[in-house]
């Protein structure tokens, strides 16, 4: 979580602070951390690839089943509310209005930022000491990217997105399952027509089924004050 927060804060450097395309800085940060991450392993444990494993009594077992409900609810009840949530909200959809209102837009945007970076660097260890016992190099494999999908497809609401997250999951544990599995014949479906399957339905699902799904007005523009 603290790996995460720290890149969170070069990218709040970039975005928030020097109004830096948010894209263009989003792409930048994965570049870096993709060739950051090589570099360390190989200073810490001397190995470019996967780290050493973790043994088993020090993984974790099934606390980030649970926890991702409840942090789900907490944003629900953050969002809707709290204060805090409305003031994000109006970060996102109405920074003139927050501003107006004598709160400090850039402040709430960079906690915002910030707390995403924490998450995500959770779920990041949660890949790592929970659906696994070592980092590897791509390990994620585009999973950020199926949750941005899933933010969209719930169309920026926390219970939805967590659903969407719930049916890109299912997604990928189908074709877990179906590899090596013999459908016709003697030969087994070609694993590279089964690993695509999360992103067949990622794609399909924003495609067809989404509808309108509109983006916070403000999003991706830096606030200047008047």
């Amino acid at each position: 979580m603290l790996a995460g927060v720290l890149l969170a804060a070069i990218y709040g450097l970039f975005v928030i602070r020097l109004r830096a395309n948010q894209i263009v800085a989003g792409m930048a940060i994965n570049m870096f951390a993709f060739g950051l991450m090589p570099f360390l392993c190989k200073i810490l444990y001397d190995v470019t690839g996967s780290t050493p494993a973790i043994p088993i009594a020090d993984r974790f077992q099934s606390a980030p089943a649970y926890f991702v409900w409840l942090f789900v609810a907490l944003a629900f009840v953050t969002m809707k509310f709290t204060p805090a949530g409305l003031w994000v909200s109006f970060a996102g959809e109405h920074p003139e209005a927050l501003d107006a209102a004598g709160v400090r837009v850039n402040r709430v945007r960079w906690a915002a930022v910030l707390v995403s970076g924490a998450l995500a660097g959770l779920g990041g260890a949660t890949l790592s000491i929970f659906l696994s016992s070592s980092f590897s190099r791509s390990m994620t494999a585009g999973r950020g990217f199926m949750a941005l999908a899933a933010l969209i497809f719930g169309k920026w609401h926390p219970i939805r997105a967590a659903l969407a997250c719930l049916l890109f999951g299912f997604a990928e544990a189908v074709q877990i399952r179906l590899q090596g599995v013999v459908l016709w014949g003697s030969q087994p479906i070609p694993v590279q027509f089964i690993q695509i399957l999360p992103y067949v339905v990622t794609i399909l699902v924003l495609a067809g089924f989404v509808g309108r799904s509109r983006a916070p007005k403000a999003l991706g523009t830096p606030f200047l004050r008047g």
